[in-house]
């Protein structure tokens, strides 16, 4: 019973509505194609999605509920809204497809990367310049869809370039902390 609590904890439910409200923002940039993606109901939704990202922290640690789901499920909502947002708004011409394909390969590349290692027992974990990565990507995605920065496109796609260097960035430091906790633990075991 003590394992459901922890998988459906307030905070937990917090990052799960960020999932499930997720191809609603999808669907609001697409239906503004017209318009490159730009809609107010997008950005406030966008808006929405990312305080979730705050409070489900705040939640998980006011209570004591911070749980191996919740730090799963977490990063991959944020993932699942990036790449959502930043492939519809690509696919209405607000984004170029290489910064969107630099994004989702990293993205993919560092999960499967972390998984790895969890299957070998060991953690590659976030540094803080992660969190900050999650920030800019959400500021630049919210960029593109602000209505009052409909015709400033090179300041969103300075946005969107800034978000791939940060994503890049944080990426090779995972590979640096992958390749330390694998020589630790072989050294520890020689």
């Amino acid at each position: 019973m003590k394992h459901l609590r922890t998988v459906v904890s307030p905070a937990n439910l917090v990052t799960l509505s960020r999932l499930l409200l997720a191809p609603v923002l999808f669907a609001l940039v697409l239906g503004a194609e017209d318009r490159g993606g730009v809609t107010w109901a997008g950005f406030v939704l966008g808006l929405v999605l990312a305080s979730t990202d705050y409070f489900d922290g705040v939640l998980a640690r006011r209570r004591g509920t911070v749980s191996r789901w919740g730090a799963f499920l977490d990063p991959l909502a944020d993932k699942v809204v990036v790449i959502g947002v930043g492939v519809s708004l690509a696919m209405v011409g607000r984004y170029a497809w290489l910064p969107v394909v630099l994004l989702t390969v990293r993205e993919a590349a560092i999960t499967g990367y972390r998984l790895w290692f969890a299957r070998q027992g060991l953690a590659v974990p976030a540094r803080r310049s992660a969190k900050w990565k999650t920030i800019v990507q959400g500021v630049a995605l919210l960029m593109a869809v602000l209505p009052p920065l409909e015709d400033a496109d090179l300041v969103v796609q300075a946005g969107l370039w800034l978000a791939v260097a940060f994503t890049l960035v944080t990426g090779a430091q995972y590979l640096v902390d992958g390749g330390r906790a694998t020589s630790t633990t072989g050294s520890k075991s020689a």
